[in-house]
């Protein structure tokens, strides 16, 4: 019987977490009888991040899973492409390794797809800020926010969070768009939403539990500037019309 969902974690150097996450993952499938596939991709890590996820993978007796590893870090991006272009089912969704927003929120992503509502539905951290357990340090969230009100200001999308890393498609019509992307890195988010607003997706930011995890690989300065630069080139590929191939849904 096909999977119903595609589940894409993009994972670099998650050794220590994968495993864990995986398990979660896979118990929270088998206590709901949820038919789903499960697709580790490494993004290129140095550590044991794809032999953790093997070894993980090992109890999943009734689901099938898969594990994409490639050499060299190609950025979250092209890792969340390779993962969806890769799965299966009709329905995708794609999770951050570290499980920040739990697992069991899934169904606030997957149901209004199911239900043909929306093509595209995504977490979001600003809808409803007591959703949130553990905040980020300040520095970082005041970065997030002001990252937003940039990107709606470039982009004219109405939405307070590009940036959570839950996200859930309608792979009979984004699958089509994925050849458009142009964005590898942080980026990539923003892209995935305008892009498909561009097309006539209809696109749904729904409140989600998060926590964040200290750990977080994210570098407030570094990833900050290489964010907006980023959005400033899809601002710029768009004008050039290099999102517009295709027919409109």
């Amino acid at each position: 019987m096909p999977s119903e969902i595609s589940i894409v974690i993009p994972a670099f150097e998650e050794e220590a977490r994968v495993g864990d996450s995986i398990e979660k993952i896979l118990s929270f499938l088998q206590k709901n009888s949820i038919n789903a596939e499960l697709i580790v991709v490494d993004d290129g890590s140095r550590d044991r991040t794809a032999d953790a996820a093997r070894e993980a993978f090992s109890s999943a007796s009734d689901t099938p899973t898969n594990v994409i590893r490639y050499e060299e870090n190609r950025g979250k991006g092209f890792a969340v492409k390779t993962g969806l272009l890769a799965a299966k089912s009709d329905i995708a969704i794609f999770s951050d390794a570290d499980l920040s927003t739990p697992i069991e929120e899934m169904p606030k992503l997957i149901d209004p797809i199911r239900n043909g509502e929306y093509d595209l539905t995504f977490g979001s951290r600003a809808l409803d800020r007591t959703l949130i357990g553990t905040h980020q340090p300040w520095r970082r969230e005041q970065g997030g926010k002001v990252f937003n009100l940039v990107v709606r200001s470039l982009t004219g999308m109405p939405f307070w969070d590009t940036q959570c890393g839950f996200k859930a498609f309608n792979m009979t019509k984004f699958r089509p768009l994925l050849d458009l992307m142009k964005i590898d890195r942080f980026g990539f988010d923003v892209e995935f939403l305008y892009v498909a607003k561009l097309h006539g997706l209809r696109l749904k930011e729904i409140p989600v539990r998060w926590n964040n995890d200290e750990r977080s690989k994210v570098s407030v300065v570094r990833d900050s500037i290489r964010m907006f630069k980023e959005v400033t080139e899809i601002r710029g590929y768009a004008k050039r019309g290099a999102y517009d191939h295709g027919s409109k849904t």
